[in-house]
């Protein structure tokens, strides 16, 4: 966008010297001066802006235009002085942007484009498609100034994640092309001068269909439109050829469809050795290279291979970084002494959020918070990345118990040590695990550290930037395109539907759906962590919410009836608990979510692709409705339990054992089977059960005074709690302009 900066400070020269009222003089001087800065020697066109400004001390213009030719002369390094600059120059002026409403503020219109170029490569998006819907109401067709304006809200919409605007916005630059090819061929003069304009405007045209056709295909692939998407691959390898920009928008559509072996070909075949580099264009393509193999390989469920490609990607954004000298803390020299264009250059942020979630999937939760850690400081209003850090500590805080049960059960889950020998031989049984665990004694729960403390209160910020109930009908934070002729139509049909989005940057925005999914997990981890903390009236209310959803998934709902019992069974309240124990409650353990809810990644417009592949559900969760009931039916019995109904207890116990393969009945429900026969006063068969390690039909005996003295167990809970299982997220590829 730089370039644009720089045609439109000649453009501004140029309407000084044909401006009403101006002397023979000054037209000359500023004729003069725009010369000078088209060729480069920007010392001589300051000399002509003092000069002109002697003469005529009120213009504003020459102020804007001698700042620019500074900022030019400088290397384009002094963005933070430039942007102070343009705002003096617009509280000079008295106007503010919201009050453009008639053709007499045109005239400020390269002040306002100025202005709006900055925010943008300051990242300031909201503040520059503001400006730029503006100027866009009073372009004048067939100017090089409206296709720049136009180029720059087409690449604002889709940095925010709206394709469709982008789209209606890109067919009317199509429109205002052709009409202004056809305007310039019917010129009737034939001089050489006529025949050289003739050919530099149609190499502008002819430039911008190729980067139209770039901008449609990033459309296309926000809006997973793979029909539409391919036809406009074919236009940009037909007029780009195998350029690098082309090559890796062929790689990602590719990626898209799930061809993911294709994707990396086309990767490995762009030449980045030949790209000008991050201080000219402001894309560091190595970085874009290594984390664009980051994103495939987790796509295809290689996830150490993932998380090399994304280190090489951040040791590439390091060495860019050094490079441009934005090694700097200080918040005054931020804007200093780096090219404007390579401001966007670093990507650190929208990497580590990468890094982070492909570190979470490889099972390593203390290295993904602190990736997500530094992210979250940036994008710190994004629910779903809240979220990921509660499953980092809910990760990290486990324990080792679930591993060590994974696959066959064994008696480490159940005797803990046997002491005496011959007629003084005792077993020692394994005591549960306790729930009320305080994880980060002596210390505040708002340090950031991978406690379930601070769980709590990363799923209370994630509940909290949800919006209460659905996602209110207003547009995203900008308004919308109401433009009158070609733009009156610019937010209806599609883009009404498609704007209704919460933004959750650095991810894709999240449409109404998926905030509902979203919210169903937090509900589900919240239920979880306040358990673990021995919040038991909040684990209930998070759970009786979670129940309440419109649209729960099979699995979520599963997991809110044992939390809401648990919590139940803590607060004494066991009739209540044994109504969300009834088996007939579990229908469906499917995940339910729709591929859109997949956590997606960082950068520049692209969406990623449905996972088929390399994702599995954890070995701990049950995998079908018969092993849910089942497990149902074991808490069902340890409830029973506690009311001294035996029973019905020991009913519950058998029906489950008949419903499971014998090596998946958990180390649990082996002490609970044991508990009841002690109570029956079956020594003997308790021992049995102990020393198979299987639950064995029980023997009708008078039960023994003394046993029934024994205090009732804790009701069952999984070795390690069951946790909310979310579909493995995936990244978004970072895309070329």
């Amino acid at each position: 966008m730089a370039e644009s900066s720089a045609d439109q400070s000649s453009d501004t020269k140029h309407d000084n010297a044909s401006s009403p009222g101006i002397s023979d003089q000054e037209k000359e001087m500023a004729s003069n001066a725009h010369e000078a800065f088209t060729a480069g020697k920007y010392d001589e066109c300051m000399m002509h802006l003092e000069s002109l400004q002697e003469l005529n001390k009120e213009d504003y213009k020459i102020l804007m235009n001698k700042a620019i030719a500074e900022f030019y002369k400088s290397g384009q390094t002094t963005t933070g002085t430039l942007k102070q600059t343009l705002m003096t120059l617009k509280s000079q002026v008295h106007t503010a942007v919201e009050d453009i409403d008639g053709l007499d503020d045109v005239e400020n219109s390269i002040l306002y484009y100025n202005q709006a170029i900055i925010h943008y490569h300051m990242r300031q998006y909201s503040e520059a498609i503001v400006i730029g819907e503006k100027l866009y109401q009073f372009l004048e067709p067939f100017e090089k100034f409206a296709q720049a304006v136009c180029f720059l809200l087409v690449d604002l919409y889709l940095l925010t994640f709206q394709p469709e605007k982008a789209l209606h916005l890109l067919a009317v630059l199509e429109k205002l092309t052709v009409q202004g090819n056809n305007k310039n061929g019917k010129g009737e003069n034939t001089g050489r001068d006529n025949a050289s304009q003739k050919a530099e405007f149609t190499a502008m045209v002819e430039a911008a269909k190729s980067k139209m056709h770039q901008y449609k295909v990033r459309a296309y692939i926000q809006m997973k439109s793979l029909k539409a998407c391919k036809r406009e691959i074919k236009s940009v390898m037909n007029t780009a050829g195998n350029s690098a920009p082309s090559l890796f928008l062929k790689s990602n559509f590719e990626y898209l469809r799930g061809n993911y072996r294709k994707a990396i070909k086309l990767l490995n075949s762009s030449n980045i050795a030949e790209h000008p580099g991050p201080l000219k264009t402001g894309e560091c393509v190595r970085c874009m290279f290594w984390n664009n193999l980051g994103c495939i390989h987790f796509a295809m469920g290689k996830h150490n291979l993932g998380i090399f490609y994304f280190k090489k990607a951040l040791q590439e954004n390091d060495h860019t970084c050094a490079q441009l000298g934005d090694g700097s803390n200080g918040q005054s020299k931020k804007f200093t002494g780096i090219p404007m264009c390579a401001l966007l250059a670093n990507k650190r942020h929208e990497l580590l959020y990468n890094c982070g979630i492909q570190l979470l999937h490889l099972g390593r939760p203390l290295a993904a918070f602190e990736c997500l850690m530094e992210a979250v400081q940036v994008y710190h209003a994004n629910p779903r990345l809240w979220l990921r850090l509660a499953e980092c500590c809910i990760a990290a805080n486990k324990g080792s118990s679930e591993q060590e049960n994974k696959g066959l059960p064994s008696k480490k889950g159940i005797v803990q040590s046997i002491v005496g020998q011959g007629y003084h031989r005792k077993i020692v049984l394994a005591s549960q695990p306790t729930q009320n665990t305080i994880y980060s004694e002596g210390q505040s729960a708002a340090i950031p550290v991978a406690s379930m403390e601070f769980a709590a209160i990363c799923l209370r910020n994630a509940l909290l930037l949800l919006p209460e109930t659905t996602l209110p009908d207003a547009r995203e934070q900008q308004p919308s395109l109401d433009s009158s002729g070609e733009g009156s139509d610019a937010a209806s049909g599609k883009g009404q539907e498609g704007d209704k989005f919460l933004p959750a940057a650095p991810s894709s925005p999240l449409r109404k759906q998926e905030v509902e999914n979203l919210r169903c997990s937090i509900l589900a981890c919240s239920a979880y962590v306040a358990l673990a903390l021995g919040d038991n009236l909040m684990a209930l209310s998070h759970s009786e919410k979670l129940l309440h959803q419109p649209k729960l998934s099979g699995s979520l709902k599963f997991l809110g009836h044992l939390y809401a019992a648990e919590a139940l069974i803590s607060m004494d309240r066991i009739s209540d608990a044994i109504a969300h124990l009834n088996p007939d409650n579990v229908t469906d353990v499917s995940l339910g979510v729709s591929p859109s809810e997949q956590d997606q990644g960082a950068d520049k417009g692209d969406l990623e692709p449905v996972e088929t592949s390399g994702k599995q559900t954890p070995l701990c969760y049950p995998s079908t409705v018969n092993s849910a009931r089942a497990m149902m039916l074991f808490n069902l019995g340890s409830a029973y339990c506690l009311r001294s109904e035996y029973e019905k207890a020991r009913k519950c116990l058998h029906q489950a054992a008949s419903m499971v393969n014998t090596k998946e009945i958990p180390p649990e429900a082996i002490l609970l089977g044991v508990y009841l026969e002690l109570q029956n006063g079956n020594t003997q068969l308790a021992l049995q059960i102990i020393k198979r390690n299987q639950l064995l039909p029980s023997l009708k005996s008078t039960s023994s005074p003394d046993l029934h003295k024994k205090p009732p167990p804790p009701p069952y809970q999984p070795s390690a709690p069951l946790q909310p299982i979310q579909v493995p997220s995936s990244f978004t590829q970072v895309q070329r302009k």
